[in-house]
């Protein structure tokens, strides 16, 4: 340990570790982004963004929230840090049950990431990630979760463009349906999918299950097919 270290176990020490983590994380994706078309990476949510918040939010589970929504200056215990990373600009901030008291209300067999969100008062998120209890933050462990996010975010911008182009005069809804997958919207993301190709077998087999990313693709399965996507008012 050096001087400037925190002793290990201390508040100060897990919060160094998860803004590396974070940096990590965003290093990362910025090294998968640059593989893609310059026009794809301007489309990517953070590169789009510039400046964003990464909410880090430990209930159970601990919960890793971007959003580009400006958030209150901190306030009593509250702790924030300012990072960058060629042109991404971030600031971290902390929350647990001591410094936000309803984080300790979060039931989470699983993750629950609706719930944190509401606790936090974040709508509008750019990605939210959950780590189990013990689960890793090792550098590695970051590598693979932000070429992870970059890769689920560019195929998302390409399949949103292929919808857009091939459900002309439809284009606000599928702007509805990518919003809701990003925000994590499950029931909004059905519902939308099946107002765009009603009636197709893939896409209501996909709205069936719980992947959101499947519905996407069964979409635009069905969209690249020329389905009839537009006979809702077919008797």
């Amino acid at each position: 340990m050096t001087a400037d270290q925190p002793p290990a176990g201390q508040p100060e020490a897990m919060r160094a570790a998860l803004r590396s983590y974070v940096a990590a994380l965003h290093h990362a994706y910025l090294g998968a982004s640059v593989l893609l078309p310059p026009g794809e990476q301007a489309a990517l949510p953070l590169l789009r963004a510039g400046q964003f918040t990464v909410v880090v939010a430990a209930a159970r589970h601990l919960h890793l929230l971007a959003t580009a929504d400006p958030l209150p200056q901190p306030r009593g215990q509250e702790v924030q840090e300012h990072d960058t990373d060629s042109d991404l600009a971030w600031t971290v901030r902390f929350y647990d049950p001591v410094v936000l008291p309803a984080l300790a209300l979060v039931e989470e067999a699983g993750p629950a990431p609706g719930d944190v969100r509401r606790v936090i008062g974040i709508t509008d998120v750019l990605y939210h990630l959950s780590v189990a209890p013990g689960g890793g933050l090792a550098p590695h462990h970051a590598q693979h979760a932000g070429t992870g996010l970059a890769n689920q975010h560019a195929s998302a911008v390409r399949d949103t463009d292929t919808l857009r182009a091939a459900l002309r005069g439809r284009e606000t809804l599928v702007d509805e349906f990518a919003a809701a997958e990003r925000l994590g919207l499950h029931h909004a993301v059905r519902l939308l999918a099946v107002a765009l190709a009603p009636g197709h077998p893939d896409v209501a087999r996909a709205a069936a299950g719980d992947d959101d990313a499947a519905i996407r693709r069964a979409l635009v399965a069905s969209a690249r097919a020329g389905r009839p996507a537009s006979r809702q008012g077919a008797s």
